[in-house]
Parts: structure tokens; sequence; C-alpha cells
């Protein structure tokens, strides 16, 4: 399997106190888990992936660690139907959809990452865990996610400080004081059903904490053209893109999946988006 491939999801930037990659391939990954903070490390160790864990959710870690892999995921069933596609299975065979049975961990950055570009989310994301996250046990400068209570209770100049706008920090806000609900129940009537959360925040968590191959960010700002040029040599809107994905119905985004490192990506002929400061307002 590909180990930092099927972990990459849970990565926010190159920055993130809670996930990190070593040089040796190993995966870090702190997280605060229904028995308390948690680090787990994953590694090869020959034709096997090893599992250490540190912390009082060190137990519930591990015994996640199959299902983090993807272990419930099953991509034999899964057909290609173009050819950009066939290639990508053969070069991507390891690539799995695991969970990390974290809803509200996933939510969060989920929701940071709103309608912004991922540098201004990521430097929120950065910026909130070194606050307010608790040191990572057995992991020397990452950072555990705070658990809801503390999201809640965070001031509203921190939220300011951390380049968040009121919109989203209450979306954060008002999921968190409802938390141990989504846990429970982690479909997408239920999550869309709280304020500030859409069908493409929704497709996003369910994606990871869930590990749904079928959850489709509609509403992405650059999803749609990449489908559209790597499946029909030209971009497309949301429903043009859900058109193209139907025959892999079940399945939706583990093509995305593929072919985001497919390199076939439509040609950039406007200028970048600025990274927005909310900071300076």
């Amino acid at each position: 399997m590909d180990l930092v491939g099927t972990l990459a999801p849970h990565r926010r930037g190159g920055g993130d106190p809670a996930f990190r990659v070593e040089r040796d391939g190993s995966v870090w990954r702190a997280s605060y888990t229904p028995e308390g903070p948690g680090t787990l490390r994953l590694c090869w160790a020959g034709d096997v992936v090893q599992a250490m864990a540190w912390g009082a959710g060190a137990e519930w870690l591990l015994d996640g660690v199959p299902e983090l892999l993807g272990v419930d995921d099953e991509p034999e069933g899964f057909v290609a139907r173009h050819d950009v596609v066939r290639d990508q299975v053969t070069k991507r065979a390891g690539l799995r959809i695991g969970r990390t049975r974290r809803v509200f961990e996933a939510l969060v950055p989920a929701v940071m990452e709103q309608k912004v570009l991922g540098q201004e989310a990521w430097r929120g994301w950065r910026y909130l865990l070194r606050r307010f996250g608790e040191p990572a046990p057995g992991a020397p400068h990452m950072r555990v996610p705070p658990p809801p209570d503390v999201w809640v209770r965070i001031p509203s100049w921190e939220w300011h400080r951390s380049g968040l706008e009121a919109v989203r920090a209450r979306t954060i806000i008002g999921a968190a004081r409802v938390a141990r609900r989504l846990e429970e129940g982690p479909d997408e009537a239920r999550l869309r059903s709280l304020p500030g959360i859409g069908v493409w925040t929704a497709a996003e968590v369910r994606q990871r904490a869930v590990g749904d191959p079928d959850a489709v960010s509609v509403g992405d700002y650059h999803l749609p053209g990449l489908v559209g040029w790597a499946l029909a040599g030209r971009k497309v809107d949301d429903a043009g893109m859900l058109e193209l994905l139907e025959p892999y119905a079940g399945h939706r985004y583990r093509v995305t999946r593929l072919l985001e490192s497919s390199g076939k990506h439509p040609p950039r002929r406007g200028p970048r988006l600025p990274v927005r400061d909310y900071r300076s307002f």
C-alpha cells in the first residue's frame, strides 16, 4: 500500500502541527481521541506497517490503524473507464481511502478552507493549534488539535489573529457545541443541518472521517476544471463534473484523488488569487 499517499488528505499544509512526514517515509499524526490526546507513528518495517502510539489516546489510535489505512476500502470493485484513470490505477495501486473516525476534527479545518486559498486556511490552522492545542505526546514540536470545548472558548480576538473572519469562527463554534452528536452519526444530512455547513464541507469531512469513496467536493474552486480537463479535455462546471463522474458512482472521490496526481491539469491563464489577511482589517 501507499502509506504516505493514503494518509496525505489528513495533512493541512506543509507546516501542519498535527501531521508530519519524516524523510524515511514515517508518518506522525496527533489527534484528540475519545480517550484523550494521543500521537500515532506509522512506518514500514520490511513488508509490514509498524504502528506506535503515545498518550492517553494511544490504545484508541492503535485500534483504529486498520481503518485509517483503508482496511474496509474496496478498490477491487472499481472499474476505470478512461485511459487517464486506468493509468493512475496502475501507478497508484497502493492508494486506499481510510477513515480517522474523528468527525469534528475533520470538520474544523474543512470549515477553515471554505472559499479561501489553502495557504490562508492553513495559516489559521497552524496559529490556533499552536495557541490552543496541547503538546503532542511523544512528538516534540507537534500539537494535538483542541477538543470541542476548547474551540468554544476561543476569544474573538484570537480568531481574528488567526486570520479567520466571524462567519467561519461561528460555524466552528456551533459545530463544537454539538460535536458529540456529530460523532454518533456523521451522515451528510446531519452535517448539512448545521449553519455554515454545505455540500462541499460535508463531503470533505466524510472523505476523511468516514472514508467515503464517493463523497465529491461539489463547489470546489479547482476540482471541476481538473476533472473536466482530465476526462474530456475541457473545463466544466459542477454539473459537468458530476456528469463526467456518473459512470464512477460509488467511487467518485477515489477518481478525483487519482486525477489529482495525473498531471492532467488545465493551463493557468489568469493571475493567481491573492492570499487575504483578515488580521489587517
